[in-house]
């Protein structure tokens, strides 16, 4: 049986192979990089502060809202991180926007919610703050969590005005 003939053009090429997965060290040197470290160090605070004391009621809602903003956050951070934001259907395009709308519609929205919660939480529990009260007392781990939600909204609130000033300066890009 003799051999098969060679193919007469070359097969075509496959889908080109996309680089390796590194740091977008721009990203690194912006302030968003700060930011998004604060929001997300704010965040598992807040949310482990609520998580490991004993919760009832409305602190139900402030623990779901402090979780989903955070692992929204962890999301668009890591995808700044690598640099990836192109693989999003939809957002990608329009990665600016799309951190300005999560920031401040979302991640300021929902820690601005639970901050009040637990501030509310806290307030009610005020009376076990009394010295020689000698029952356990969740004022402090509210206070904590209403403090860490604040502060995680504040940055977010930053780092919101920060990508839509950039997009009224005619940036398209977050770095």
């Amino acid at each position: 049986m003799p051999p098969p003939a060679p193919p007469a053009a070359p097969p075509p090429p496959g889908p080109p192979a996309r680089g390796p997965l590194s740091l977008h060290r721009p990203f690194l040197r912006s302030p968003l990089a700060p930011l998004r470290l604060g929001q997300l160090l704010l965040g598992a605070a807040c949310w482990g502060t609520v998580a490991a004391h004993k919760y009832e009621g409305a602190a139900h809602f402030a623990l779901f809202a402090a979780v989903l903003a955070w692992l929204l956050a962890l999301a668009v951070a890591g995808l700044s991180l690598l640099g990836r934001w192109a693989l999003v259907p939809l957002l990608g395009a329009r990665w600016l926007l799309a951190n300005a709308a999560q920031d401040l519609l979302l991640g300021a929205g929902l820690y601005a919610a639970a901050a009040g919660v637990m501030g509310h939480k806290a307030e009610r529990h005020s009376y076990c703050n009394l010295r020689g009260y000698s029952q356990p007392c969740l004022y402090r781990a509210y206070l904590a969590a209403a403090a860490c939600a604040a502060l995680a909204a504040a940055l977010h609130l930053l780092s919101g005005l920060y990508c839509l000033a950039r997009r009224c300066r005619g940036h398209r890009d977050i770095v």
